[in-house]
């Protein structure tokens, strides 16, 4: 194996095991209560649409999630009564983060997030970027899934997507999972 081979494999190790492995969204977020706080509120009830505009704060457990303004869509399935809501947020940035079931914090921003808490999915366009463990992963629309821990970087066609790996920071995460993985199996 080459250097330059095993150099890419070291780097995509890293990049995966920085925003995957730990990445075990705390599950038990979807079951606390939803507070949020704005300075205007309105409601379309005929269309199921929730407006909460400026200085919005959305909080759920670890879930917080801060825009200038945020929709709220709510949808329910025909066959099986299940409501399911979508929240929009737009802001320069919008925010969201979250606290991991293993201690660590999750951050994304965009210029628009839409959050499908049902499907488990957060989308980020204009301007994204998440940040985990001292790491960095901007483009222009970056999708994660919360319950597969997958994330996937796009940008404009003539534009990159751009990781910045602290590689310090890292090793003291893979340890702290280690030693965390290593205390549970005992």
């Amino acid at each position: 194996m080459t250097l330059k081979k095993l150099g890419k494999g070291l780097l995509f190790t890293s990049i995966f095991l920085t925003l995957a492995a730990p990445v075990n969204a705390a599950k038990k977020d979807l079951n606390q209560e939803i507070t949020i706080k704005s300075k205007r509120q309105s409601a379309d009830l005929k269309n199921k649409i929730a407006s909460y505009l400026d200085d919005v704060s959305i909080n759920q457990g670890s879930i917080a999630i801060n825009a200038d303004i945020v929709q709220v869509y709510s949808k329910v399935d025909k066959l099986t009564k299940a409501k399911y809501d979508t929240y929009l947020a737009k802001g320069k940035p919008a925010i969201f983060k979250q606290q991991l079931e293993d201690g660590s914090l999750i951050s994304l921003q965009a210029n628009e997030i839409k959050y499908q808490p049902d499907l488990n999915l957060i989308t980020v366009s204009g301007n994204a970027q998440v940040k985990q463990a001292g790491s960095r992963v901007t483009g222009e629309t970056i999708t994660y899934n919360t319950l597969s821990e997958k994330l996937e970087a796009k940008s404009n066609n003539h534009e990159s997507v751009t990781t910045v790996l602290q590689p310090a920071q890292i090793k003291a995460q893979q340890d702290k999972n280690k030693k965390q993985n290593d205390s549970k199996s005992n």
